[in-house]
């Protein structure tokens, strides 16, 4: 399959999402919102690291400390006043209809360098399609990097195989048992041999992958069924990324989106999506359309998104 990739298209918010359910990838250019957010996620960065370059801390830093400074960093971010802010006006600046568009929380991920940790809070991700983690297949992917990046530590889309049936273990996977079970191990870096996140069963070729580049504040965009993964870092720094997923309350209603080719999993992260305009959660209508009876096994919604405690 041909898989186009448009650099700052001009079109429309319903054209845009019609292209990503078809396979399109789409590369925006920085914005001031953009910009701003990421100078903004700098600023928590470097406060975390007190006074260590946060790019090269890691050469310095135990192990157990870094997750130390990365368990405390990442629900700041999240939850920083500004973030939703930000996140917010970046998708209004793309056309969004605020009254209709919902996003997930941000969430800053990192990938340190050279083996240093990639597993629990740095889990570098081995290729998968969001939709094997009971993403709705409505559901469209930003990333971007908060510090400048290189093809030895971005990420990788296997376009191949947006079409392409990759035999997986998305079947032994429940959103709802998962957020009970193995969030809070994933956030501590601890058990993370144990936690069961789909993969592929299969030896894929992925010589053909396509690895963007952006400056800071340029935008990736790509359907949540796109196959991704971490490119392995061997960079010698520590790459620091910003992603968040959206959906549009007329194509869950209509049952637009990519077509599910090889996802087994049960659950929904539906429940994890907050309107634009006023952070209003999904109606229950539309929730109603994702319930599939395993709605008892766990906890409904992705902790990180519930307000961090008072201190």
């Amino acid at each position: 399959m041909a898989v186009a990739v448009r650099y700052d298209a001009r079109v429309s918010d319903d054209a845009r999402r019609h292209g990503l359910f078809g396979g399109t990838v789409y590369i925006d250019a920085p914005t001031s919102a953009t910009v701003e957010f990421c100078e903004l996620t700098r600023e928590l960065i470097v406060e975390a690291f007190d006074g260590l370059d946060p790019e090269t801390a890691q050469r310095v830093l135990p192990v157990e400390r870094y997750v130390d400074i990365l368990v405390e960093l990442k629900p700041r971010f999240i939850h920083h006043p500004q973030s939703k802010e930000f996140l917010r006006a970046m998708l209004v600046e793309r056309g969004c209809d605020p009254d209709r568009t919902y996003f997930d929380v941000p969430r800053l991920r990192t990938s340190t360098s050279d083996g240093y940790l990639t597993s629990g809070i740095a889990y570098a991700w081995h290729p998968h399609r969001d939709t094997w983690y009971s993403a709705p297949l409505a559901q469209q992917n930003f990333w971007m990097p908060v510090y400048d990046i290189t093809p030895t530590n971005a990420m990788a889309l296997h376009l191949d195989h947006f079409e392409q049936v990759v035999p997986n273990t998305s079947s032994i996977y429940n959103y709802y048992e998962w957020n009970l079970k193995h969030r809070r191990a994933a956030a501590s870096n601890v058990g993370a041999e144990t936690r069961p996140l789909p993969g592929p069963t299969v030896e894929l070729d992925l010589s053909n992958s396509a690895v963007f580049v952006m400056p800071v504040g340029g935008m990736l965009q790509f359907s949540g069924h796109h196959l991704h993964s971490s490119v392995p870092n061997t960079s010698g720094v520590t790459r620091f990324s910003i992603d968040f997923r959206t959906v549009q309350l007329d194509d869950l209603r209509a049952g637009r989106g990519a077509r599910n080719i090889d996802s087994a999993c049960t659950g929904s992260s539906i429940r994890d999506f907050l309107r634009v305009r006023d952070l209003s959660p999904v109606p229950d209508d539309v929730v109603a359309l994702f319930n599939d009876g395993s709605e008892q096994n766990g906890e409904l919604v992705y902790a990180d998104n519930l307000p961090l405690p008072s201190r």
